[in-house]
């Protein structure tokens, strides 16, 4: 089975490919897209639009994961700006007729470390480990999509214990 986990931004997209044959995870590719800060926003969710498409299209996914939203109380203007990214990226997966499955940040965490409340710097320890690469995930954006690819894994293989398949 192969997952496309996405880190949706505004300004930079993560994304990272897995593939998941009988428990035995590689990493594919991972990496991020950006769009330019000083362009209208149309332009910019068209932006996301064309490389979500590319993406899908080079890799064929089976499933996506994406990150849910959260709003910070701080902060809600960011969330409704993430929204718009998200948003797009959700409509580019139904027009290839593939499924998406939404994770909570804190269930991320949970299913890769145990900890709902766990670090960036854990996060990244975690999936260095657990996908033996020789450096930490980086940026922030590839170690998040990583992390949703995952936990996608993680729920996809749950799924399968409790059912008998």
């Amino acid at each position: 089975m192969r997952i496309l986990g996405i880190d949706p931004g505004l300004h930079i997209c993560g994304y990272a490919v897995l593939d998941n044959d009988q428990n035995q995870m590689s990493l594919i590719e991972a990496g991020i897209f950006k769009t330019d800060r000083k362009k209208d926003m149309p332009l910019r969710l068209n932006q996301i639009a064309a490389d979500i498409g590319s993406i899908l299209e080079r890799f064929t996914p089976d499933v996506v994961a994406v990150e849910e939203l959260y709003s910070h109380y701080q902060h809600p203007k960011t969330s409704i700006l993430m929204g718009h990214a998200r948003g797009v990226i959700l409509q580019k997966c139904a027009e290839a007729g593939i499924e998406v499955r939404s994770f909570a940040a804190t269930k991320i965490k949970k299913s890769i470390t145990g900890n709902g409340r766990a670090t960036k710097i854990q996060m990244q320890r975690t999936i260095q480990t657990l996908l033996s690469l020789s450096e930490l995930p980086e940026p922030d954006d590839v170690a998040d999509a990583i992390a949703a690819t995952l936990c996608c894994v993680n729920s996809i293989n749950e799924y399968l214990i409790i059912s008998g398949s």
